[in-house]
């Protein structure tokens, strides 16, 4: 019989929402600690899900179904793991930039950083670069992600850019950018530190830039 890791890494795996709740109240009822139900159960979960998406096994509709199933299981991880003193792996802001309503692939790339291990903060969408920079100056975030999917909005990620420098947030964040228009060759002419093509690209990279 599979162990009860085993168990909750599949229910993720099979974006199963319903077991993922039980099974992490299971694990309590056993002993078992809550950074240890996210480790080797929850967060070895979604490592499949990110390997099984890039080698194009998974698409998007499967994701989200993952995603959503961690999330589940983080409604009842979470409290434990704020009384354990167990800390985020980092702390990231997302936004959609202004005059931009889209926020499903904001919302997606959201779930992947919490299913990571990472504590989001999500801005919403059509988001000024006031926000962003407040959200930064906050000190309680590492990374900032602009999120666009109109070519017309693009250039808020830019001018979002402009003003966390002219406000001297710049040097307290990372800065990430992505959405269906954007490209790398953007983001490195926008001043951005990273690009993500799509979520389980933004997840790697924000491990890339915090270092966790």
């Amino acid at each position: 019989m599979a162990s009860l890791f085993e168990q909750l890494a599949r229910a993720v795996i099979d974006g199963n929402n319903k077991v993922t709740p039980q099974l992490v109240s299971q694990a309590f009822q056993e002993g078992i600690s809550a950074e240890d139900v996210l480790n080797k159960g929850l967060l070895a979960g979604m490592e499949e899900v990110g390997r099984l998406f890039k080698a194009e096994e998974y698409y998007v509709p499967e994701v989200l179904l993952s995603a959503r199933a961690m999330r589940a299981a983080m409604e009842v991880l979470r409290p434990a793991l704020v009384k354990s003193g167990v800390e985020p792996k980092g702390r990231v802001a997302l936004g959609t930039v202004k005059g931009d309503l889209h926020d499903i692939g904001k919302d997606l790339v959201g779930m992947m950083l919490e299913g990571g291990g990472y504590q989001v903060k999500d801005l919403g969408r059509d988001v000024a670069p006031r926000d962003f920079v407040e959200a930064a100056l906050s000190g309680e975030v590492q990374v900032v992600g602009l999120s666009a999917l109109l070519t017309t909005t693009m250039e808020n990620m830019r001018a979002t850019i402009k003003a966390l420098e002219e406000s001297g947030a710049r040097e307290k964040v990372k800065v990430i950018v992505g959405g269906a228009p954007v490209t790398e060759a953007y983001a490195e002419e926008i001043g951005a530190d990273g690009y993500g093509e799509d979520a389980v690209s933004a997840l790697e990279k924000v491990k890339e830039l915090i270092g966790a």
